[in-house]
């Protein structure tokens, strides 16, 4: 995901505020994930642990904000520059849409079931459920990265232009 992000952020960052913020929050979403799944990338052979109740409201926020920020800022900032320049979506970026969303209620459930957990919890599903969520979060950066595609030509027009 950070080699894939690297790139994403080569092409696009620097074109349009909008998508640099976006960007910027995946950037902190992905650093959350790594320490929280034990994944630095200077010290791969690092020992698994589980991570504290603080470490898990630290990445929780991280993705509550990322996912907020996506459907009530992000969105709603690009639905506002389209309306000022005449742009409408097509058929593809709605669809592509449709398909983020379908990753927020699996994301969010993540959050829910380890929001209010203590350092003495057991964590016996934590694994399988860090994977999940990894593979979520892939899946919904690799839409948005086609999102960001089609929609930064329509950014990068002045308003009502």
């Amino acid at each position: 995901m950070l080699s894939k992000f690297e790139q994403v952020k080569k092409e696009w960052g620097g074109h349009n505020d909008v998508i640099d913020q976006w960007l910027m929050m995946r950037q902190q979403l992905l650093i959350d994930y790594c320490k929280l799944a034990g994944l630095s990338p200077t010290e791969a052979a690092k020992k698994r642990q589980l991570p504290t109740a603080s470490q898990l409201t630290l990445f929780n926020e991280a993705l509550v904000d990322y996912i907020s920020a996506g459907h009530f800022k992000i969105y709603d900032s690009v639905m506002e520059r389209w309306h000022q320049t005449g742009y409408s979506p097509t058929e593809e970026i709605s669809a592509l849409y449709a398909k983020i969303t379908l990753t927020t209620d699996p994301l969010l459930n993540f959050h829910d079931r380890y929001h209010s957990i203590k350092d003495d919890d057991l964590l016996t599903h934590f694994d399988n459920d860090l994977s999940k969520v990894g593979e979520l979060m892939e899946m919904r950066f690799g839409l948005e990265d086609k999102l960001i595609e089609l929609i930064s030509d329509s950014l990068s027009c002045p308003p009502g232009a």
